[in-house]
């Protein structure tokens, strides 16, 4: 999630596990002289179970035949969450509060390589929610992705300082937390937002509002953008354990 220039101005603090050494050199030890290989061999680890979390929040939102009806729409339109193929593999975030002004939310796709191999029965596409918000503040964020029996951590912003972004964009499959808006506009056309200069599909149900707070969140995540992304106090490492 890191931009380029926050990643640099730490790669001096070469973080690290505690007991284990570099964070780096955990993937070595996998044994794995190919990287390629490390992380798709990763993927087919995670793909199961991230076939399982967005077929369960389908399922939890409408009846199986209108998510089917809702790809076909998406892909006829050729809606895209990201402007980027993204690697099928599920990340979590999670901040003990999250606030941006210029906030919506509406449905689209995102698309895998042709061929991934994380994309499983999905056709290589996910069906995601995209959240907009023009300018945002992170508490205490920490993001983790399941490598296949190590997660890969990073955290910023619980030093007193949050995390900031502008012209976020969050595409997932699940969010949990205590959330509250102003102005908020419930049932849009996703075509005709203006709150966070985001606009979705066409016919698309989408939401908007001037500001949004979110404490205690948890997301279920497939790829992330930001304008700007400044990460106090950023720290890159594997672990055991996600957030």
């Amino acid at each position: 999630m890191a931009s380029s220039s926050d990643a640099s101005s730490s790669a001096g603090s070469n973080p690290e596990q505690p007991g284990s050494g570099n964070a780096f050199e955990g993937a070595g030890a996998t044994g794995s002289t190919n990287v390629s290989e490390f992380f798709q061999g990763a993927g087919k680890g995670t793909e199961r179970r991230g076939r399982v979390r967005a077929r369960r929040a389908a399922v939890m939102a409408v009846p199986a035949t209108l998510v089917a009806a809702t790809l076909a729409v998406l892909t006829a339109q050729g809606a895209l969450g990201v402007q980027f193929a993204i690697s099928g593999m599920p990340f979590t975030v999670t901040a003990t509060e999250m606030k941006g002004d210029g906030f919506e939310q509406f449905g689209a796709l995102d698309h895998m390589i042709e061929g991934s191999p994380n994309e499983g029965d999905t056709g290589g596409q996910v069906l995601v929610i995209t959240t907009a918000i023009k300018t945002a503040t992170i508490t205490k964020l920490c993001q983790s992705v399941d490598l296949g029996g190590i997660n890969l951590l990073i955290k910023a912003g619980g030093n007193g300082t949050p995390v900031s972004a502008t012209d976020l964009t969050l595409d997932g499959t699940e969010q949990s937390g205590d959330a509250s808006f102003t102005n908020i506009e419930i049932g849009n056309d996703a075509s005709t937002l203006d709150k966070a200069g985001v606009k979705g599909p066409a016919g698309v149900f989408s939401q908007q509002a001037d500001t949004i707070r979110i404490a205690n969140l948890r997301s279920t995540n497939y790829a992330t953008t930001a304008a700007v992304f400044k990460l106090p106090g950023l720290k890159l490492s594997f672990s055991d354990t996600g957030c």
